[in-house]
């Protein structure tokens, strides 16, 4: 698992360049061939040992995360920032932010509640500010610059059963192909991995990459929204942590192949590992993108259930980790998707 050295790496959508990097560098000896495109997707490829294969499969996950931007230094030495992605406001006040290439510390500062009139106002944008301990306008413009980037500063940290930290959405999905690719697996297939940029604004660079490759087969690799909060009815849950890999049957704008989707439960079910279904349709993933290009290639998603995304810590069950990452080490060795 990479997840604990992908995890604290700064990459909002548009500056993914530091994760790209930590990634090149680690999986370079272990591929037959690896570039860059124009948009700074990252493209590796494991060819298969088989004379007679035949047809490509290609994983997806997203290198980026959801962050912000510093949109204007004040007079009083604060900054204004918006989000890139969807980031609640609500999740603001009071948490700490690494901004620019100077790692600069600031706090998210939001007008105290014994100050505050309305004490059921919801946190906006416009009435939040970082603090980075300057007073001037002038002293901040030497830390940082408008247009910096801004990620949560918390820390990765590892229990018993689970994980913590920021970003796990979707430095999941990208630990997994790095474990993948360490794998010696017997491929029936060529299969190419694409740590993809832009996905949380806008699944930008998964269409690109899929007409890069032109797979005969993708798979998108994601964390999804674990929905077993106590004050929910379980009937309204969209995953739940501890059960293995959540697999989409639809979700925004996409209803996932069905060829593809059966194959998955299928090998899960004969090979007897766990999983469940993402039983909310709401959001969207890159299968939508690459599923719209060249004359359609048929896309599934597998994700790992996790507490808490686009927000300062997320929490995840090593064994749904795990357990996700046996189902697509199966799921490559029959390969039967592509030879059907």
């Amino acid at each position: 698992m990479f997840l604990n050295e992908l995890s604290p790496i700064s990459g909002v959508s548009g500056d993914e360049k530091r994760v790209r990097e930590f990634i090149k560098k680690t999986i370079k000896d272990k591929v037959d061939e690896l570039y860059e495109d124009k948009i700074g997707n990252l493209i590796a490829l494991k060819k298969s040992k088989f004379s007679s294969t035949k047809g490509k499969f290609a994983f997806f996950a997203h290198m980026d995360e959801v962050g912000f931007m510093v949109t204007k230094i004040n007079e009083d030495g604060k900054l204004s920032i918006q989000p890139i992605g969807g980031v609640d406001p609500r999740l603001l006040p009071g948490k700490r932010l690494r901004i620019g290439d100077k790692n600069i510390l600031g706090v998210i500062g939001f007008k105290a509640i014994h100050l505050q009139e309305n004490k059921t106002d919801v946190p906006k944008y416009q009435n939040l500010s970082v603090d980075i301990g300057m007073g001037k306008k002038s002293e901040a413009e030497k830390l940082v610059n408008v247009g910096d980037y801004a990620v949560f500063d918390v820390p990765f940290e590892e229990y018993d059963s689970h994980l913590i930290g920021k970003a796990f959405d979707d430095r999941g999905g990208c630990s997994l192909m790095m474990d993948l690719i360490f794998e010696n697996l017997a491929l029936p297939f060529d299969v190419y991995f694409a740590f993809v940029v832009q996905e949380e604004v806008g699944l930008r660079g998964s269409g690109i990459a899929a007409e890069e490759i032109k797979p005969d087969v993708a798979i998108v690799l994601e964390t999804t929204t674990a929905g077993d909060n106590p004050e929910l009815e379980e009937y309204r849950w969209a995953t739940h942590i501890g059960d293995g890999p959540a697999i989409t049957f639809m979700h925004r704008g996409y209803v996932v192949n069905k060829k593809v989707y059966d194959w998955i439960i299928n090998t899960a079910e004969r090979k007897n590992v766990k999983y469940q279904y993402k039983r909310r349709t709401a959001g969207g993933t890159d299968a939508l993108s690459i599923a719209k290009r060249l004359s359609g290639i048929p896309a599934g998603v597998i994700s790992i259930p996790c507490r808490y995304i686009h927000g300062p810590s997320s929490v995840m069950f090593k064994d749904d980790y795990h357990i996700t990452l046996k189902l697509l080490k199966v799921l490559l060795e029959e390969g039967e998707v592509i030879l059907s």
